[in-house]
């Protein structure tokens, strides 16, 4: 056997040997023992499980029949709102679709929650001026719960409309004025958004742009879904800057105070910078047949994989901010792999490479993670997940729960 195969088998059955020993160590803590940030409904669990299943063999198997049975006994509780992460029924919809890759039994369960979801859609009463996040983003508003409905499964225009057409309505002009926010004045965290707009996927433009995407490759052709999404993608575009290592970059909020500071942006991964927004920018594009767009996005995308350094690009002081998919190395990662699979992108490719190895290097410290949560985002659930698609060809369908494909 080549010497590569073996290491890339002995890899893979790391990750996976250690996936089994997470899993089954949530599978048996006390409910009441799970982190803070691990909401019951948090689809990281399933997600895993289903990537397991797929692709781990009998041991795998059995750990994630047992995972998504325990998982599905809490299911549903905890804040209960709509959206897809925090606590949200969507993040429900979402591990209930991919539980059910496992436990079959779990799909008419998964169609009663999504009929729920639509028809109580238009009764929610969504602001469409000073906005605060459950309007618009992909964490707990109309974005996520789109994405959700689009996760393993082809929605019906039925399904979707509702949010499609909120989502349209606040790209109605040019400078999206819908989506400036108004809810967060003295806030003690989120004040310095106040009355601006925000770009990221997770809470901005970029979320909504993959939520219309998302929209256009399910519905098709449909009365101002094509110019809402041009908008914002010609939006976050003029929001872009060179920062002082020659990345193409994005700050947090929209440039409306002029130029942007000088000096480099060490924040770039899934949920603020370059990683998020250029691939919602790309694949808008490419939904859209735009060839113009989407190769500005891939270089935009490039000026960060070429000069990305992990000793400056990742920082903080716990282990989610320098692993997980929100903040860390394995958004980075899964972003790049979609460039390199969807977009070929050089570029993007060796990113990818690059961080393999980071990751796989760090397994311990993802185990510590693991300790703390299983969450899809911040938690350890998400590192596994991206090793197992980047890396070792575990099925797809759940990176749409990133805005990913």
């Amino acid at each position: 056997m080549p010497q590569h195969t073996a290491n890339a088998e002995s890899t893979g059955t790391a990750v996976t040997r250690l996936a089994i020993r997470l899993l089954d160590a949530w599978s048996s803590r006390p409910r009441e023992g799970l982190a803070g940030a691990e909401l019951p409904s948090d689809p990281g669990v399933p997600v895993l499980a289903s990537l397991l299943h797929a692709t781990g063999g009998p041991e795998a198997e059995r750990s994630a029949a047992r995972a998504v049975t325990v998982w599905t006994r809490s299911a549903g509780r905890g804040p209960a709102h709509c959206g897809l992460y925090d606590g949200g029924l969507a993040g429900t919809l979402a591990g209930l679709r991919l539980g059910a890759r496992v436990h079959p039994e779990l799909q008419p369960v998964a169609d009663r929650l999504r009929d729920r979801l639509v028809h109580t859609a238009p009764s929610l009463g969504r602001r469409c001026e000073r906005v605060a996040f459950p309007d618009y983003d992909l964490i707990v508003g109309p974005s996520g719960v789109l994405l959700a409905l689009s996760t393993g499964t082809r929605p019906t225009p039925a399904e979707l409309g509702p949010f499609t057409d909120h989502l349209i309505r606040l790209c109605d002009a040019d400078e999206l004025p819908r989506l400036r926010t108004g809810q967060y004045a003295g806030h003690p965290h989120l004040g310095w958004l106040d009355g601006r707009i925000n770009t990221g996927m997770g809470h901005g433009v970029a979320g909504v742009v993959a939520a219309l995407t998302a929209a256009v490759r399910h519905l098709g052709p449909r009365p101002g879904l094509t110019p809402a999404l041009r908008r914002a993608t010609r939006w976050l575009v003029r929001q872009s800057f060179d920062d002082a290592r020659s990345v193409r970059t994005w700050d947090g909020a929209g440039l409306d105070d002029g130029p942007p500071p000088a000096g480099p942006r060490a924040r770039q991964a899934w949920c603020y910078g370059t990683p998020g927004v250029s691939w919602a920018l790309w694949d808008a594009a490419d939904a859209a047949g735009d060839r113009e767009t989407a190769a500005w996005a891939s270089a935009a995308f490039s000026t960060l994989a070429e000069r990305y350094d992990e000793r400056f690009h990742l920082f903080g002081d716990r282990p989610s901010d320098l692993l997980a998919l929100c903040h860390g190395a394995s958004g980075v990662l899964a972003v790049a792999d979609a460039f390199a699979q969807h977009a070929g992108l050089p570029a993007a490719a060796a990113l990818r490479t690059r961080l393999l190895a980071h990751l796989r290097a760090r397994l311990p410290e993802v185990e510590t993670l693991g300790a703390e949560g299983m969450g899809l985002l911040g938690g350890a659930a998400g590192p596994l997940c991206a090793l197992l698609t980047a890396g070792h060809g575990a099925p797809r369908a759940w990176l749409s729960c990133l805005g990913l494909r």
